[in-house]
């Protein structure tokens, strides 16, 4: 039985697509079966692991609103050795057509993920930085959820909306999910602000925090600009190493 986690923080700039790509390709380097469901409009997850190509014929926005097979829309990928169901900004106007829906809106993607969850161990769904109708339908049909926090100022301004709304889909749609773990991104061991941060989030969350936290980095910065995960970019990067750890932690907390 596969295991759907949703990658999500209303707040741009966390890390969210950093953290899927990333921790997709290590997990699938660990030998695991891995897919990775981009669910943002801009795409950058299907970019991050170079599937982006002007002849992407079906997306996520066709697993939602086509009688398309989720089989028929996953790509299989080489490097990093993981599957991805890529997006495009098709998916922008998904909101606004799910509102037309009068019954079954926040379950379109749990129905379709549920015929292909047993074919893989982790399925990761990168989710848009907004709390709309797209990261309902994600936390719907995932298991947990795992937030990246930015070790910046107002790192948890927001959060509280973020976990109202997990809380809502808990007691509506989803009374089994969980919050998988809450992950430092962009930790500077040098700045006492990243400390400071990273008390308060422990704080806050206790157990839920990652031991392992993401270091701010060129390397995982430039990734992305080549369609590469940091181990096809950099594999001896302190990036590699880290999303490596996480994915261990990750790999172990489930077993």
């Amino acid at each position: 039985m596969g295991k759907i986690i949703a990658v999500a923080n209303q707040k741009g700039g966390v890390g969210k697509t950093t953290t899927t790509v990333n921790l997709g390709a290590a997990l699938a380097y660990l030998k695991k079966n891995v897919l990775i469901v981009d669910f943002d409009p801009q795409g950058n997850a299907t970019q991050g692991v170079g599937a982006y190509n002007s002849n992407i014929k079906k997306t996520s926005y066709d697993l939602l609103f086509s009688d398309t097979q989720p089989s028929e829309i996953v790509k299989k990928l080489t490097r990093p050795p993981l599957s991805i169901i890529p997006a495009t900004i098709d998916l922008a106007g998904a909101d606004l057509e799910m509102v037309e829906y009068k019954v079954g809106r926040e379950t379109l993607l749990k129905q379709k993920l549920d015929m292909i969850k047993d074919d893989y161990d982790y399925i990761l769904i990168d989710c848009p930085p907004s709390l709309g109708l797209l990261n309902t339908n994600a936390f719907t049909a995932a298991d947990s959820v795992l937030i990246p926090v930015q070790c910046e100022y107002y790192a948890l301004e927001g959060l509280t909306q973020l976990l109202s709304t997990i809380r809502l889909i808990q007691r509506l749609f989803n009374r089994k999910l969980i919050i998988e773990g809450v992950l430092l991104t962009m930790f500077d061991a040098r700045t006492n602000l990243s400390l400071e941060v990273q008390q308060e989030v422990r704080k806050y969350f206790k157990e839920s925090t990652y031991k392992t936290y993401i270091p701010r980095s060129v390397k995982l910065s430039e990734a992305p600009s080549r369609g590469q995960s940091i181990f096809e970019y950099d594999v001896k990067s302190v990036g590699a190493t880290a999303y490596a750890a996480l994915a261990k932690e990750i790999i172990e907390s489930n077993e």
